[in-house]
């Protein structure tokens, strides 16, 4: 059916949310009362669910005996059951149908299984998380030929809450004259689709570039902290969330909360226009000294990406849980990933079979898809959560490979499907 003109004006600046990377393949500060602290959902009784109709996936789907895993059998299970756990309470939360979220997996399907793990608690040794998994979900191969896998990690960078020294790059809370307008709520086939602007006049405009911010003191939105290197923020934007060190010692997260709905364009692509360095060296690794390098071109280097993402402060209650993904649930390293909603339902546990960075050896492994990116586009297409600090940081900057995805189900719903 045809749209009217106006959704296409709409659609130019279209922008989805998320913590993953909105990147390709390669003030006033705020105060301590502004920060918010993470906490888990409780479990609703079935009667609070709202029943919804299945959404069909993109994919082809296979049933297939766990045997077929690569390397399931040498999956130690580490911190499964942790998160097997913190997801079954995403997946059971209710959400109002008006809600313009990502395909997710039914609540419905899940409810018994996740019911089970509730009341075993959360003591389980891995022999046991084992027989639980193989006794309750089945495998499902997303058909096809193997999907990209890239990594994504929680950046850790110094900052201060004012501006001191050497603290002078700003890392912005939302501003107060950004819209966000739902286009699943007036158009039910773009459920999932948000597009951001500012009003001018009467009319609706995208909202400025990084540049314009930049370039416009007066019109920047409050400052949550002051970063002491330009590049460690650009690049904790990029990830979408990252751990802030503070001059006293203490550590919060700037947790993803919105973006200026401009499409993210790639600064090692640009690097590589430039001759200043084959595209396939542009790692995240080589872009950082590359800027250190030319600091007097920081700034052309920065504004070829006109995207910008806002952040809100939270507290750490734990440091194991990373940053919540689009699903809501704080993330756990190694075991969480980005997924495409299309293809895998957020929610969904998945066994994962590809190399680690560089090819050094076999990754496979148990993760949860909880989180999207608006790169992250296609079947097996797969963002891989590291964790948080330098270490996961190179690894994710190493990883561009191959890899295959299974889907695992409850035993008792059949092929997998989403609300």
């Amino acid at each position: 059916m045809r749209k009217p003109s106006s959704l296409l004006v709409l659609l130019a600046f279209l922008a989805a949310c998320s913590t993953a990377p909105l990147q390709d393949e390669d003030g006033l500060a705020v105060s301590p009362e502004d920060i918010t602290e993470v906490t888990l959902f409780d479990v609703p009784p079935l009667s609070a669910l709202p029943d919804t109709a299945p959404r069909p996936l993109k994919g082809s789907y296979r049933a297939v005996p766990w045997a077929d895993l690569p390397g399931w059998s040498a999956d130690g299970l580490d911190q499964v059951w942790k998160a097997f756990i913190n997801n079954c309470r995403g997946l059971m939360r209710p959400t109002s149908g008006a809600l313009a979220l990502p395909a997710r997996a039914a609540p419905r399907v899940w409810q018994p299984v996740c019911r089970r793990a509730l009341d075993d608690g959360l003591d389980k040794d891995p022999a046991a998380v084992r027989e639980f998994l193989q006794g309750h979900l089945r495998p499902w191969r997303l058909e096809g030929p193997g999907g990209l896998v890239t990594g994504y990690y929680e950046p850790l960078i110094r900052a201060s809450r004012t501006r001191q020294g050497d603290y002078q790059w700003p890392l912005y809370a939302v501003p107060d004259d950004l819209l966000t307008i739902d286009l699943g709520a007036v158009y039910p086939e773009l459920a999932g689709k948000r597009v951001r602007g500012k009003l001018q006049g009467r009319r609706v405009v995208p909202y400025d570039t990084r540049a314009q911010i930049d370039a416009h003191p007066d019109r920047q939105p409050p400052a949550i902290v002051w970063a002491d290197d330009p590049i460690e923020a650009f690049f904790l934007q990029i990830q979408g969330s990252g751990r802030v060190r503070l001059p006293d010692g203490s550590t919060i997260r700037l947790a993803y909360a919105d973006h200026n709905g401009r499409p993210y364009a790639s600064i090692g692509q640009w690097l590589a226009q430039q001759g200043e360095m084959p595209l396939a060296q542009a790692s995240m690794q080589n872009i950082k000294a590359w800027a250190r390098r030319h600091p007097e071109r920081l700034g052309e280097l920065l504004s070829v990406n006109p995207a910008m993402v806002f952040f809100r402060a939270e507290t750490i209650v734990d440091p194991e849980l990373g940053p919540r993904g689009a699903y809501g649930v704080p993330l756990i390293g190694q075991r969480a990933v980005a997924v495409d909603a299309d293809y895998v339902p957020l929610g969904t546990p998945l066994f994962l079979a590809t190399q680690q960075p560089g090819g050094t050896g076999p990754l496979q492994r148990l993760v949860f898809a909880q989180d999207t990116g608006a790169a992250i586009q296609g079947p097996a297409r797969v963002d891989f959560y590291w964790g948080t600090g330098d270490e996961a940081g190179a690894r994710a900057g190493r990883m561009k490979q191959k890899g295959h995805v299974w889907l695992l189900w409850p035993v008792s719903a059949g092929a997998p499907t989403a609300r």
